[in-house]
């Protein structure tokens, strides 16, 4: 089985958007593949976060993930800082990486802003983090989104820079899987930014655990235009929150734009959204439910994550220190 990794950031409670975009199709790989999945801490900290706080969030989204389906028996789901292989492996690869390489992610401008010189040296280099994620288990599958395509480049760079440095063919070459239908989830407030969990504005998305009435205000006031529906998908063109609407009733229902579109074409938004909140709080239901049911016992949260976070090691440490030995370090 080709072995899978993939992370999420403890920044709040998961979207309808991580569910349709990453987190569903986690739970289907587990099926077909060895996975790993990483809540990645690490990673969080490029920007300053509460103590209490970031410790609180990892075990939200250790149960909500649990609840949506990934199955610690399959799986090692674990926090990223529990694992030091990372950390080991991503300070060879800052080493290996250039800087010219660097400066071309265009994440970095997006979140570092105008004011560069006061962005934090981690968020700078923490696409060499990302590939030693991957690379310390030797992975060759990584789930990712547009968003991250250029990620996984720099990874592959880096892995062959560091094969053709020290001589070997040890990094194996990783390969994107591409996410499926509604993989793209826009915010409810704006059709062409995508959802996020770190939004400041609750009404620009569902939440996993939000509840019926939440979910029906927020998709009442989702953001639409004056015209009904169309029949067929093209007359979506230059329509972004009504696409993204029909992308997100489409991706729960486990269908395409266009069945949704033979369906309700022609109605108004009103009827459309009763419909689409409705379908969301049958699915999102039993998520919420289990999730609440996790949180109340954190002492099997913890459990879980050091079990896979002992899985994790058991695979990555041995690699790492392979990587070591060829740098030249002393074993």
């Amino acid at each position: 089985m080709q072995r899978v990794l993939s992370g999420i950031q403890p920044s709040g409670i998961p979207t309808i958007g991580n569910y349709l975009g990453a987190i569903r199709q986690w739970v289907a790989l587990q099926d077909t593949h060895e996975c790993l999945f990483c809540i990645v801490d690490l990673h969080a900290i490029t920007s300053f976060q509460d103590p209490a706080k970031l410790r609180a969030q990892t075990l939200e989204m250790a149960a909500t993930l649990l609840a949506c389906g990934i199955d610690p028996a399959r799986s090692a789901l674990f926090a990223q800082s529990a694992v030091h292989a990372h950390v080991r492996l991503g300070w060879i690869f800052n080493c290996i990486a250039r800087l010219g390489w660097l400066n071309r992610m265009t994440q970095f401008k997006d979140k570092a802003g105008k004011d560069r010189e006061a962005a934090s040296a981690g968020l700078y280099v923490y696409p060499n983090l990302m590939a030693a994620d991957i690379a310390a288990y030797r992975a060759t599958r990584v789930p990712v989104g547009d968003d991250q395509r250029q990620h996984l480049e720099l990874a592959n760079d880096i892995c062959e820079k560091f094969n053709h440095d020290y001589g070997v063919d040890f990094f194996p070459r990783i390969e994107p899987l591409i996410l499926g239908e509604a993989a793209r989830v826009m915010s409810l407030r704006d059709g062409t930014r995508k959802m996020s969990k770190s939004d400041p504005s609750d009404q620009s998305r569902i939440n996993l655990t939000d509840d019926a009435d939440a979910i029906a205000q927020k998709i009442r006031r989702a953001r639409t235009d004056p015209a009904p529906l169309p029949s067929e998908p093209a007359g979506l063109a230059e329509r972004p929150e009504a696409r993204n609407l029909v992308d997100i009733y489409a991706g729960m229902a486990g269908t395409d734009a266009a069945a949704v579109l033979a369906e309700h074409g022609g109605r108004g938004f009103g009827a459309f959204k009763d419909a689409l909140a409705g379908l969301l709080v049958a699915r999102l239901a039993p998520i919420t439910a289990e999730t609440t049911r996790l949180l109340a016992d954190e002492a099997h949260l913890r459990e879980v994550l050091a079990g896979g976070a002992a899985q994790a090691r058991a695979l990555a440490d041995p690699i790492v220190a392979h990587v070591e030995r060829l740098v030249g370090f002393l074993a």
